[in-house]
């Protein structure tokens, strides 16, 4: 019903940046939450950050001051810059969604992309 892609990851070096974008699709009546989360080996998958559909973000401590999300509500788009990135920062990174779609509009969804790979060299 709903579609989240992910693109923007790659390799770089510590110090670098990336900008990772996610594009929701689908049966779409609104979307309230978007996020990032990612998970590097042998972890559990953590928050990096979220934002509401309002503008109200929260970010994970780890990345602070360093990342910045953002969102276009009208392209149901939600892009994450990361900055000043370190090696543990390498892991793969999903992006999440909390949808309200026009089949079940009452009802909140959780979606989440494929995922896209984030290796920062040290």
């Amino acid at each position: 019903q709903v579609q989240l892609v992910e693109s923007g990851g790659g390799l770089v070096r510590a110090g670098g940046s990336l900008r990772l974008s996610c594009a929701a699709s689908g049966s779409i009546f609104r979307i309230n939450v978007m996020g990032w989360y990612r998970q590097a080996p042998a972890k559990q998958r953590e928050l990096v950050a979220t934002i509401a559909s309002g503008g109200n973000t929260n970010y994970a401590d780890a990345v602070k001051g360093r990342f910045t999300i953002s969102r276009d509500n009208a392209k149901n788009t939600v892009y994450v810059q990361m900055n000043s990135l370190t090696p543990e920062d390498t892991a793969v990174y999903y992006c999440n969604a909390l949808v309200q779609t026009t089949v079940r509009p009452l009802y909140e969804g959780t979606y989440w992309g494929q995922g896209t790979q984030v290796t920062v060299s040290s």
